[in-house]
């Protein structure tokens, strides 16, 4: 249970206001929309993002520092679909009482099993149509927050929306190139539901849809087994997921690993997937020799 403490109350009261330029703060619950607000909100938003890069928001734990963000924000924006099991009783240590925003609200979302439960899978950014859907919740959500700034919004999501939109016929196109029974890969966790069902890719994962679930050993045999009768050459580890496991597969199995995908978080400024488009980008670069087995 998250408690503010009498350190966290008085930075509190003596909060700064947005930096200069900003007209208002929001707060991303974690990187890969932070990236998104940021594109959206242009020079008139400041925002703050909980879970950085390389991070795992499923096993965060949320700082002094970040209720302080939030307490002080104008608006919150959250994936939601379970994804951030730690948001509402962090939201209600807070006090925050302004706007949150879940900004996969109205996407079609899909269900899995996950130990023995049917849950929703929440990575629906792995879909760029549904990143499409993300920034529009987001403007809007600027719009009633800065009304002012509404015509600026719009034309940021706009431009944001063509760039989303472009690269999506791009990685169709591409992965339509690779013959369809070679479109298998062994991911960490299940991160990339989205991902297969949007491109045709079947996506397999010994951990479950969050990172906190642990693959059994009898689960870890049958992917071993299905990658060697299947003939599977794609396997990756993810940056903010524990490697062992995928390693000891590769170990078994004769694959190599492929490199590192990018599911949950963005790389820092300087790494391989900076913001939304460009880990799109980079986990493509990386999947389509891969599935082809080169």
């Amino acid at each position: 249970m998250f408690h503010r403490s009498p350190i966290i109350l008085a930075a509190m009261l003596t909060l700064a206001s947005p930096g200069l330029g900003a007209e208002i703060e929001a707060v991303a619950s974690f990187s890969i929309l932070g990236d998104m607000v940021r594109h959206v909100g242009g020079d008139r938003v400041e925002v703050v993002t909980i879970v950085g890069p390389n991070a795992d928001t499923h096993v965060y734990e949320p700082k002094p520092g970040d209720a302080i963000a939030v307490a002080s924000a104008d608006i919150f924006v959250v994936n939601g679909l379970g994804f951030e099991g730690w948001i509402d009783r962090f939201v209600e240590a807070t006090g925050y009482t302004g706007p949150l925003v879940v900004a996969s609200d109205g996407v079609t979302t899909h269900t899995m099993i996950d130990d023995g439960r049917t849950v929703t899978d929440p990575h629906a950014w792995q879909s760029l149509a549904n990143g499409l859907r993300y920034v529009d919740n987001i403007a809007k959500s600027l719009c009633q927050a800065d009304a002012a700034g509404c015509d600026s919004y719009k034309a940021n999501a706009a431009a944001y929306e063509a760039e989303i939109a472009a690269l999506d016929a791009q990685v169709k196109a591409r992965i339509a190139a690779v013959p369809e029974g070679k479109r298998k890969v062994i991911t960490t966790h299940d991160a990339f539901g989205y991902f297969g069902a949007a491109y045709g890719v079947e996506f397999l994962a010994p951990e479950g849809v969050s990172t906190e679930s642990e693959a059994s050993a009898m689960d870890v045999g049958k992917l071993i087994d299905q990658i060697r009768s299947e003939g599977v050459t794609a396997l990756f580890v993810e940056n903010m997921s524990d490697p062992r496991l995928l390693e000891q597969i590769a170990a078994e199995t004769g694959v190599e690993v492929g490199g590192e995908l990018y599911s949950d978080a963005l790389s820092e400024p300087g790494g391989g997937a900076p913001d939304y488009l460009s880990m799109f980008r980079h986990n493509i670069e990386l999947l389509i020799p891969a599935m082809q087995g080169k």
